[in-house]
This record gives C-alpha cells, structure tokens and sequence, in this order.
C-alpha cells in the first residue's frame, strides 16, 4: 500500500509556507490505518513491550492502537497542565520559546520497555522530550515509531542520536 496517497497535504497551514500533513484522510481509510498500525507493530514482534506512549494529540490514536495490538498499557504524554495528579515534566525548546510535556508519575514503572509514538518526526523536539520524561521515569525507551519522516528537518537523525531506534514508514520532503 501507497501510505502517502491517502495523506493529503494542505498547503500553508498552520501558517504560510507550510505544507501540513493530514495524517485524518489514513485514519478514515480502515485499510490504510490498519496497514500502518500493522506496520508500526511488527518490528516489535517477540520483544518485551510494557507500555506504549504517545505523544499528543494525533499520537493518541496511533499509540492506543499500536498499545492494543501489542496487549500493553498506554501512557499519553500531554501538554502542560493537561493531566491531573502528579506528574513528571520536560520542557523543550520551540523556534521561539519552550513548550513541556507531562506524564503522570505513576505512568511509568522503574525498568518498563516503551515503544514511543507519534505521527510525524519533524524537528524531534517533542519526541526528545518525551524520551527524557520516560527516561526520567525508570522506563527504557526501546524504539520510537512514527508514520511520517520529514528527513529535510533532522528529527529522526536527533533521536537516533539519543541512542533510540526510529522506525518510520514514509517520508515527505521539505517542511
């Protein structure tokens, strides 16, 4: 299956010059996200995967998924002020300011295998984050998955220099 075809781009959102990549019209396609979830899940077939994370939003629906799939728990990582209880946080540099993630402290257990999750792998500026919280947590980050790769930008390069296997499953040139 084509993954890219049924990804539609929409031109200059969220601002001018920015070509954004609707991961909605793969989810719509029963086939298509099956296929990818399939994708995602295989190399991970006969390792020991306690947990999944995803990263928010769009990492929630492939990480619940992906987390069903494998029989494991699910672990969202959140924007600032979003989960309720105690929580773990990172914050990470944005092209201008910061921004921090969150999961909750008893989310992760000391020695847990995470699969990491999102759509897309831009910058790696989240994803890095969100390795340091689970990191900071005990878990052991066993591998990063995303559907799309925007190579240009050097996301996957930054957290496979963290010592995180990246699996992606197309790539879209440019930003």
């Amino acid at each position: 299956m084509d993954i890219k075809s049924v990804i539609r781009t929409i031109p200059d959102y969220p601002k001018k010059g920015i070509l954004f990549r609707d991961i909605t019209t793969l989810w719509q396609d029963a086939r298509g996200f099956r296929h990818v979830v399939d994708q995602l899940v295989w190399p991970y077939a006969g390792v020991r995967i306690d947990k999944v994370a995803g990263i928010e939003a769009r990492g929630f629906v492939l990480g619940g998924a992906i987390a069903h799939q494998l029989s494991v728990g699910f672990v969202p990582v959140r924007k600032k002020g979003k989960l309720p209880g105690a929580v773990h946080s990172e914050e990470y540099d944005l092209e201008y300011g910061t921004d921090t993630v969150e999961v909750h402290q008893d989310a992760i257990k000391e020695g847990e295998n995470v699969l990491l999750v999102d759509d897309l792998i831009a910058t790696g500026g989240t994803a890095a984050a969100a390795i340091n919280l689970i990191r900071h947590a005990g878990g052991t980050v066993i591998g990063a998955a995303f559907v799309i790769d925007l190579p240009d930008i050097g996301g996957a390069k930054r957290i496979a220099a963290m010592g995180v296997n990246v699996r992606t499953l197309c790539e879209f040139e440019g930003d």
